[in-house]
């Protein structure tokens, strides 16, 4: 009560003596015994010792200040507030009597001619109830956490079991899938040796067709070629078409000529088709006069059993994808007696145009599809466990990565798995994933931005599970990866508090959690008044 009463009269002298031998203005009552009125005084620093009447004198001695503890003499001193009824308190010594009240109970302007309201009942009262409120929170928090380990324990005894039965269920599955696989091989056997066989005949009618074609391609060139009508085609008659010169000089000369008929001076129809017909058939151009140019080729199949010039195809072959001109039909006449003139170039590539008509095969004949029928059910069967099987197999490696996470000492962070919560700010869109990822999206559309993904509790040792660290999100623009430390705070509800970037590219964000609630204890009593 003496330091109190001296507080409250201490411009009166008759006071101060017993003020600073009981307890120097600004000392506290845990470092009274320093400040013995009965013997000299020694700076806390142990620099220097000095009579006790140096101490509160206005005047610097020690270079810790500790000997003004209740003057502005010194730079460094500290002035202790009591504030009787709120929390005691140390100020610079600099603002004492600097006539600001920064003490509650306004001891720190004992001397300022200042007048201050003593408001430290007030603000003990504020913060009583503030405390109490959060004893509060903390109570239904932990209450809530208790809740929620119940929740994970069950929930981890539910996942070992779910687990173990997946194990067993893939283990059958798989023998299953090995049972089926097999049956689908044997059914594939006899499947693909009938499609086989449909391939070959169909191949095999494909190119007696073709034969036909080239046989009667070469009749319908012996024909020309036999100027005369003799049923002979002479070494001059195949000079005749300079198309087939192979020295380059756009001539046949007869050396060439009878090289081209095998030295013979002339061939019947049989020795052409077989021999000549081979050597000249990529070269030959029909013609209908020797004076029209071959400047309008079109490439055509020739049909089986035609005897004079295939008729040609209505649909037009152009450059331009198929267009036609506006004057297409008023020159028609005009292009179908240049049609009759046209000069025809048989297919260069027959082997190309047998793969595209064997790609058209023709249906299968009963027994094959019986075949193919069985084999496809197989097949479908198959398919139908594997994917089973893919199942299981995905739904086992997530339980797994679930069961493996550090959900906390007692798992009660458990139910953040799977969950995300969003904060919304003026200019985006917060979403924290725990244990997923962070991710920054502008409110007013575009993309999104990976503000790091789950790395690992970053908490200080004695307090690990404070902290969440997201790490190796997107790269900032000539910087590093951005990041995010998520801070835990106690509360009874799953929410994003808060979200900042207090260094470049590093993201700091509050995520408030019943799991992060301690066992509440009794709150520190605020009115201590140290008397």
């Amino acid at each position: 009560m003496l330091l109190l009463l001296a507080v409250l009269l201490g411009p009166f002298p008759h006071f101060a003596p017993a003020v600073e031998v009981k307890r120097p203005r600004g000392v506290s009552l845990s470092n009274r015994h320093f400040y013995d009125e009965l013997k000299p005084f020694t700076c806390l620093d142990g620099s220097l010792t000095i009579a006790f009447d140096r101490v509160n004198d206005d005047y610097c001695d020690c270079a810790d200040g500790s000997d003004e503890p209740g003057t502005a003499a010194c730079p460094n001193g500290r002035f202790h507030c009591t504030n009787a009824g709120y929390r005691p308190q140390y100020i610079p010594s600099s603002r004492v009597n600097d006539g600001i009240c920064d003490c509650c109970d306004t001891t720190d302007e004992y001397n300022s001619g200042h007048v201050c309201e003593n408001t430290c009942r007030e603000m003990g009262r504020k913060a009583r109830e503030a405390l109490q409120q959060m004893a509060e929170v903390a109570k239904k928090g932990f209450h809530l956490k208790q809740l929620l380990i119940e929740e994970a324990k069950k929930g981890q005894e539910e996942k070992q079991g779910k687990l173990a039965e997946l194990q067993d269920s893939k283990q059958s599955m798989a023998e299953q899938v090995a049972s089926l696989k097999a049956v689908k091989e044997e059914a594939e056997k006899p499947e693909q040796e009938a499609k086989d066989i449909h391939k070959k005949a169909w191949e095999d009618q494909k190119a007696a067709e073709k034969a036909e074609q080239e046989k009667l391609q070469a009749a319908h060139a012996f024909q020309e070629l036999d100027q005369d009508k003799d049923g002979l085609v002479s070494v001059s008659e195949l000079q005749s078409h300079p198309e087939l010169d192979t020295e380059g000089d756009r001539a046949v000369s007869e050396a060439e000529a009878q090289n081209l008929m095998g030295g013979l001076p002339n061939v019947d129809l049989l020795t052409f088709q077989e021999k000549v017909w081979l050597a000249i058939q990529e070269k030959y151009l029909s013609k209908a006069t020797e004076d029209i140019p071959p400047a309008r080729s079109i490439e055509v199949p020739l049909e089986e059993g035609t005897e004079s010039h295939p008729e040609i195809p209505d649909e037009r072959t152009h450059i331009d994808d198929g267009e036609y001109d506006e004057e297409d039909d008023e020159d028609e006449e005009e292009e179908d007696r240049d049609q009759e003139e046209t000069k025809i170039r048989p297919s260069k590539h027959p082997a190309d145009k047998m793969e595209e008509e064997l790609e058209k095969l023709p249906p299968y004949d009963e027994a094959t599809q019986a075949l193919i029928d069985v084999a496809q059910k197989a097949r479908e069967k198959y398919e139908d466990a594997a994917k089973s099987l893919r199942d299981i197999e995905d739904s086992i490696r997530a339980l797994e990565k679930e069961i493996s996470f550090d959900f906390g000492p007692l798992g009660e962070f458990t139910y953040l798995y799977n969950q995300c919560y969003e904060l919304t700010t003026n200019e985006y869109i917060y979403r924290l994933c725990p244990f997923d990822r962070v991710t920054q999206k502008p409110k007013n559309g575009g993309s999104e931005t990976n503000l790091g993904t789950w790395g690992s509790w970053a908490g200080p040792s004695h307090d690990k599970y404070n902290i969440m660290k997201y790490e190796h999100g997107t790269g900032c623009w000539q910087g590093p990866n951005r990041s995010t430390n998520v801070k835990l705070s106690c509360g009874t509800e799953t929410v994003v508090i808060s979200t900042a970037e207090p260094s470049r590219c590093e993201y700091l964000m509050e995520l408030s959690t019943p799991a992060a609630c301690q066992e509440p204890r009794e709150p520190d009593v605020l009115d201590h008044d140290e008397l």
